[in-house]
């Protein structure tokens, strides 16, 4: 900030000059070419000498040169917007496909390490927020509210999902004679509001009211699995396809699963709620002695369908395999149904929630 202006005029203006014989070096005429160098040469001296007057002398001429040779019209302008444009999604594929991807929390089988979508259902009598704390809560929180009312005596015919870019779920209420598009999936409105077809409802009654938190989102870090070995207690994203079972359940909807990775290939689990044992020892580690204590919303370990089914029953975990539980056991599909996930499923760790700020924002643990 305390650069003299003279000095980030001429600084971006060599990076123009010299951007600019990058392009086009093979098309431009030597002595021109020579010309252009030149005029930068005396640009950069001048700034290397703090010799103000002669800087601004030399970046006069520069900059007259440039735009003898490249005229400033819409077409240029245009194209150099596409450029950055092209460039900034070029750079944002990168990141995701290689580095950090972001994911949306969307069951609460992590609770409460992590938040899914929770609906909180509000009765006729009480008051809506006013819009400031509204858009507050939205920024702090990602809570939104939702309000919706019969128009009239009416039967609901059909919840539909509906998506928009990714991270935004609806869900359209078709009733006979009246239609509403809510934000909130399907599954929060059956579980937390009691919305489901061929419920009838009366003109003036509320079919929906409350407030809904939007799942947590995170960063997956999807590089370091490349060179290191995934670690018992992890937050880990995986892929759901070629697991048998999966499509069967309610949550097939989503392509990724984010649960904890109880165990690793070789070893042998066992579940006594509300201890889960590695190796005939109790799990080590901060994220299983958190659930295993039974406290703060966390409830243990209980027994599974298929698999640690009985507390005097164990599994070894197969070789390329990995054991996945959610800290929410009692209410998480996860390996005690459905089996180990292969190790190319793997897509990476649970970094850090980036949003919403309250409760979870920072590291994942």
């Amino acid at each position: 900030m305390f650069t003299p202006r003279y000095v980030k005029h001429s600084k971006l203006l060599l990076r123009h000059a010299q951007k600019f014989l990058r392009y086009k070096r093979d098309v431009l005429d030597q002595a021109t070419a020579k010309e252009i160098e030149l005029a930068v040469g005396g640009l950069e001296a001048a700034l290397r000498q703090r010799d103000r007057k002669q800087a601004e002398t030399h970046a006069e001429e520069l900059d007259a040169k440039l735009h003898k040779l490249m005229p400033v019209n819409w077409e240029s302008h245009w194209r150099e917007n596409c450029e950055v444009i092209l460039v900034a999604i070029v750079v944002a594929v990168g990141i995701r496909s290689f580095f950090l991807q972001p994911f949306k929390i969307p069951t609460g089988s992590m609770q409460p390490t992590l938040n899914g979508i929770i609906g909180h259902p509000m009765s006729a009598s009480t008051p809506l927020p006013a819009l400031p704390r509204q858009l507050a809560e939205f920024v702090l929180r990602g809570r939104n509210y939702i309000n919706v009312v019969s128009r009239e005596n009416d039967r609901l015919l059909q919840v539909e999902q509906k998506k928009f870019l990714f991270f935004f779920t609806f869900s359209n209420l078709k009733f006979q004679h009246q239609q509403f598009l809510v934000y909130a999936p399907p599954v929060t409105l059956r579980q937390d509001f009691n919305v489901f077809p061929e419920r009838v409802y009366h003109r003036g009654e509320v079919v929906a009211r409350g407030a809904i938190d939007t799942g947590d989102q995170v960063f997956v870090d999807k590089l370091t699995y490349n060179f290191v070995k995934p670690h018992r207690g992890d937050v880990f994203v995986f892929r759901t396809d070629h697991i048998s079972g999966i499509a069967a359940d309610a949550e097939s909807g989503q392509p990724f699963y984010i649960k904890r990775l109880a165990g690793l290939p070789g070893d042998t689990l066992r579940i006594s709620p509300p201890k889960l044992y590695v190796n005939e020892k109790i799990a080590r580690g901060h994220g299983f002695e958190r659930v295993m204590a039974a406290k703060d919303g966390y409830r243990g370990y209980s027994l599974g369908r298929d698999y640690l089914a009985q507390p005097d029953r164990s599994f070894t975990i197969p070789a390329h395999s990995y054991f996945a539980m959610g800290d929410n056991s009692y209410n998480s599909y996860d390996s005690r149904y459905w089996g180990p996930v292969p190790e190319e499923n793997l897509v990476g760790r649970g970094l850090l929630v980036y949003w919403p700020f309250i409760p979870h924002f920072g590291l994942i643990r």
